[in-house]
């Protein structure tokens, strides 16, 4: 009788490992890549705990089980809102974000969701190789396809791609918008222009914590390099510019930067130069307005790109373009997270991310918090922006210091252990963090078809 029960017991062990197994089988490949990478969403629950309002299971409601899963779907939204992506992949209208993808990339790539807590119960949800491989080829396809930059073979999936070598910009414009760029008319009392802050000589940044306006009166953020800011997909580190023009009107106004009190004052001092009046007349018709004014500093913006960095030849196939530490430290880049934010030509720019993902930075910061601590909050009130900043770009970042928002890293080792610490979760060890700043050095890029410069660099 023993013999018999343990007999059916392995039989029904074996028939459930293979009915575990199948289920776990990879969507057919008949179906188009968007479904069958939309099919694997489904099957492994990513959306119960990726978005704002998930359908739950009757047994959310069960204790203890109930807490677990709050836990896990609270931290699985802190970390990444699924929901657009998913809106876009179900619709068919619009871009996917570069970001969203890179994310799904690299979950699937370290078979890290879901967790095991979740597929021993929902099978079929497990991440398998199959199912892994098939991610990975809906974001190679999606990066050839997205991008046109003429990367070949494997380098054109990386999630990194190369500054463009020009961008369309209106030149009658643009040389006009250089002039009010550096025009200290901007300002209430013709003491600051935007190159105070951001100058062309110094990597586009001024390399002070915080920028001193009018008056000396010092800023709440540290200032961002205007140097391939146009890759941004909006401007300011809480977002609340959409574009380069609507950003460029911000400063003159703003009490503590420029001060001026509106644009009709900044019109009439413009004016009163008959000169430049008439040459900017003669390229826009409706002569100086707020609108004219800030178009043309976006088509001058629009020149700021620095290609041709080291590694940008290196993706273009260039091997010899960097080290063999140097690429050691882009594949620490990669293996430790960075690049799932840190994407496309500006490596950032593309979304909000939480300051503090995964130890809480602005506790162990040991400074009082202030306004500009809030980020994204600011502008939305959501509670999920608090601590949200628009990724800044790495490209020229040797050159930019002081790091982060608040501006107290002054050194890019400093950076990256803290990246690590609060952003990935890990440790990095001292020869890692070495590796991954000598990967960030070939960032540098030329500026008109010299390598960028920061006049402050004590190596200049």
């Amino acid at each position: 009788m023993k013999k018999k029960l343990l007999f059916l017991a392995l039989v029904l062990a074996v028939m459930l490992l293979a009915i575990f197994r199948i289920s776990d089988r990879v969507p057919s490949a008949d179906y188009p890549l968007n479904e069958r990478v939309a099919a694997i969403f489904v099957k492994g629950g990513c959306l119960e705990c990726h978005t704002a309002e998930p359908e739950l299971p009757f047994y959310f409601k069960f204790p203890v089980v109930g807490d677990v899963m709050k836990k896990d779907i609270d931290e699985g939204f802190r970390a990444f809102d699924m929901e657009p992506l998913w809106v876009t992949m179900q619709s068919g209208e619009g871009e996917l974000n570069p970001v969203d993808v890179a994310k799904i990339e690299k979950v699937a790539l370290d078979k890290r969701m879901p967790m095991a807590k979740y597929y021993l119960v929902h099978w079929g949800s497990r991440m398998t190789n199959a199912k892994r491989d098939v991610i990975l080829e809906w974001a190679a396809a999606y990066r050839t396809a997205h991008y046109n930059d003429g990367l070949t073979g494997d380098r054109a999936a990386e999630p990194v791609r190369p500054i463009d070598l020009e961008l369309p910009y209106d030149e009658a414009k643009a040389a006009l918008g250089f002039k009010l760029y550096h025009d200290t008319r901007l300002s209430v009392d013709n003491t600051v222009s935007c190159a105070s802050c951001h100058g062309l000589n110094t990597a586009g940044v001024d390399n002070k914590q915080y920028s001193e306006g009018v008056e000396g009166k010092l800023g709440g953020v540290n200032a961002p390099t205007v140097y391939n800011a146009v890759y941004n997909f909006v401007q300011f580190w809480d977002g609340r510019a959409a574009t380069l023009a609507d950003q460029a009107a911000g400063p003159p106004l703003n009490p503590v930067e420029m001060a001026s009190p509106n644009f009709d004052a900044i019109i009439a001092k413009l004016n009163a130069d008959r000169k430049f009046a008439r040459e900017f007349k003669a390229v826009y018709p409706d002569g100086f307005t707020q609108a004219t004014i800030t178009d043309a500093i976006e088509q001058f913006e629009r020149t700021l790109i620095t290609p041709n960095s080291r590694f940008d030849k290196y993706l273009r196939g260039d091997d010899a373009a960097i080290t063999a530490e140097e690429l050691r430290g882009y594949e620490l880049f990669k293996k430790y997270n960075c690049a799932t934010c840190h994407v496309g030509p500006n490596l950032g720019g593309e979304t909000y991310e939480l300051m503090g993902l995964r130890k809480h930075y602005f506790a162990d910061r040991g400074l009082e918090l202030t306004e500009e601590d809030n980020g994204r909050y600011k502008q939305t009130g959501v509670e999920r922006d608090r601590h949200r900043f628009k990724v800044p770009g790495l490209r020229n970042v040797a050159l930019t210091w002081p790091y982060y928002h608040d501006g107290t890293r002054t050194s890019l080792k400093e950076a990256v252990c803290d990246m690590g610490t609060y952003q990935s979760g890990v440790a990095l060890t001292d020869e890692e963090e070495d590796l991954i700043v000598a990967f960030l050095n070939t960032l540098t890029g030329e500026y008109q078809g010299k390598p960028l410069a920061n006049a402050n660099s004590p190596r200049q």
